[in-house]
């Protein structure tokens, strides 16, 4: 099961695909119950499911707003007793205004309007660290948390102050340092890993991905020309090589 925002969406769809591909004459089923997703093989009794929750933590609404609580993960209930559990969130910690999905932050008893995003994320990741602690049987489950999947919406992070966003970029970088050097996100994400005392495996994508300013969908992507997706990934693309790590990672045990 992947657990997570729209990029673990990418990684999941992006599986289905390559799933399919390698038993083409297989039936399947793709249906979506509520919240979760699944696409399955009868023939082998695999599915594979992805349930949305951007934070990890909850949201809850209360009576002046929805109040994003950085202790409580009462979404966790759905994510037990699966084989492998994929999880992911970063993406909805920096947004503001009306793509904003709380309005105020709860931590512990004290309520804000905002606060430190970063800080915001850290007790969120810690968290979601408590519940693996308490609830994953490392006999019977995998974890995996993926790494911070990065955006290319300026240029300059990656040398180049002339072409503004990744609209129009066809090649990789070609070289194995990305100028901009890693987001703090992940640095956190690795700190609150560390912690986790179940085990727990991070899929590091992020070096790989910061190096494709080119696998966007761009401009050609939700919206046309009329928009500039430099956050989400095509498809076959750089969520395939995501996939590729995560069953290396499998085969290894």
């Amino acid at each position: 099961m992947f657990v997570g925002d729209s990029l673990s969406l990418n990684q999941w769809q992006s599986l289905t695909c390559l799933l399919h591909g390698a038993v083409p004459r297989e039936p399947y089923v793709s249906e979506r119950v509520a919240a979760i997703s699944t696409f399955s093989f009868p023939t082998y009794g695999v599915s594979i499911m992805f349930i949305r929750n951007a934070l990890l933590v909850d949201i809850v609404d209360e009576k002046d707003g929805r109040v994003l609580k950085l202790d409580s993960i009462t979404g966790g209930r759905n994510w037990k007793g699966y084989d492998v559990l994929i999880f992911n969130t970063w993406h909805w910690w920096l947004l503001t205004g009306r793509k904003q999905p709380w309005d105020y932050i709860q931590d512990g008893n004290v309520t804000r309007k905002d606060m430190n995003r970063m800080v915001a994320y850290r007790k969120a990741l810690g968290t979601w660290a408590r519940w693996v602690n308490l609830n994953v049987d490392p006999a019977k489950t995998k974890v995996f948390f993926q790494g911070v999947s990065p955006d290319h919406m300026d240029s300059r992070d990656w040398g180049d102050p002339t072409a503004k966003t990744c609209r129009g970029e066809t090649w990789p970088m070609l070289s194995t340092r990305y100028p901009g050097g890693p987001p703090p996100s992940q640095d956190v994400l690795k700190r609150v890993l560390r912690s986790v005392t179940k085990a727990v495996r991070l899929l590091d994508i992020t070096g790989l991905s910061q190096l494709r300013k080119d696998g966007h969908p761009s401009a050609f992507g939700y919206g046309g020309h009329r928009g500039n997706d430099c956050t989400h990934w095509c498809l076959p693309g750089v969520p395939d090589i995501w996939n590729e790590l995560l069953f290396a990672a499998l085969m290894q045990g």
